[in-house]
């Protein structure tokens, strides 16, 4: 165990810091985001013995630490420039409120919808639907990755997902996203004109998706999984969840960096449920807003998952949606920039009157999407 520190930042304010003449030097905004601020930080300082130090700073005070020098001075200031450090717009849609990926599985035994869509034209039609109710992305999976899956072949996935991206692509608003472990398919859907590469596996799954990657040129999303999806679920452990996330997201990024993909065009995602327990995600969900420090835009996917399924006692996936919309505000809350959802019509009223209720300002209507 290496010792590492970090910093979470807490106490989001619920109205920007310029109209409550909050003092710029003790803000911690991130992304030089007005609107997504924290009042402070959590110090958190994780020793080789497996021991934690956390306490409450405010911003003045993590500068103190970094003028002491050593270690851990030269992690808080990458921690504080990943903080602040601007946000590229992601294929094209700024990430300067949550943003909403919608789920257009095309798949037999996915978890929540496997086999909802039995053909291409009738998963074109909802994927249509999904970007009028306001989707920003849809993201088009053919490969279930839920506990206990098989993994698919490249053909059979290529089959399934191909003639809906194709049916989809510049005819919605919505930037496409493919959701695939598998380089061979990122290579096809980017030559057929998708906008984002969605991997579970952080492009380590196909030993070839580094390089494709690299070379479609396209925003990816790197998620955290522990294992694969056929055992995940068999015995996942942690040290401390939260921060092996972080740590193991972190190597993502610089495995990413160094194989030419830019910093600018990387989203990481926790993977909740992906080789955690109830307890893992939920250490997740309530320390969100430590990603902020990897310097990347977060997209938050707990859409009906088990999760909500064991809090609620709600068995049946399509019952969880009250509480997929509670999990995706929560993740707003912290600075989520895309919620991958289900439900998103549901989800974008949510998200419409909870910025209204944080701001104090209601936006025009029709100006979330």
């Amino acid at each position: 165990m290496i010792a590492r520190t970090y910093l979470r930042p807490v106490g989001r304010l619920t109205r920007p810091p310029s109209r409550v003449d909050a003092t710029p030097d003790r803000v911690v905004r991130i992304g030089e985001r007005d609107d997504l601020a924290f009042a402070a930080l959590e110090l958190i300082h994780r020793r080789s013995d497996r021991t934690f130090d956390r306490r409450l700073i405010e911003l003045a005070e993590a500068r103190g630490e970094i003028a002491r020098g050593g270690l851990a001075a030269e992690q808080l200031t990458a921690a504080l420039a990943g903080l602040s450090a601007p946000r590229a717009a992601i294929a094209g849609v700024a990430l300067d409120r949550p943003r909403i990926m919608g789920i257009v599985n095309v798949t037999p035994d996915s978890f929540s919808d496997g086999g909802s869509f039995a053909s291409a034209r009738e998963a074109i039609a909802f994927g249509r639907q999904l970007a009028d109710e306001g989707a920003d992305f849809l993201d088009i999976g053919g490969e279930s990755t839920r506990p206990g899956s098989d993994a698919v072949p490249v053909e059979e996935e290529l089959r399934r997902i191909m003639p809906v991206v194709e049916g989809l692509v510049g005819k919605v608003r919505a930037r496409i996203s493919v959701d695939t472990r598998k380089a061979e398919v990122m290579r096809r859907a980017a030559q057929a004109g998708v906008h984002v590469l969605n991997d579970v596996s952080a492009l380590s799954f196909d030993p070839d998706s580094l390089r494709v990657a690299a070379e479609t040129g396209l925003p990816v999303v790197l998620m955290h999984a522990q294992g694969d999806p056929k055992t995940m679920q068999s015995d996942p452990r942690y040290d401390d969840a939260l921060l092996d996330v972080y740590d193991a997201l972190d190597l993502h990024i610089e495995t990413c960096v160094r194989a030419g993909i830019a910093r600018e065009r990387i989203v990481v995602d926790p993977g909740i449920g992906f080789g955690k327990t109830l307890e893992h995600n939920l250490e997740l969900l309530a320390g969100l807003s430590l990603f902020h420090g990897l310097g990347t835009p977060i997209m938050l996917g707990a859409s009906r998952k088990r999760m909500i399924g064991t809090l609620t006692g709600a068995v049946d996936p399509q019952e969880r949606v009250p509480g997929s919309i509670a999990a995706a505000l929560a993740g707003a809350m912290q600075g989520a920039a895309i919620l991958r959802v289900h439900d998103v019509a549901a989800t974008r009223q949510a998200v419409v009157v909870w910025e209204a209720a944080c701001s104090g300002l209601a936006a025009p209507a029709g100006s979330a999407g």
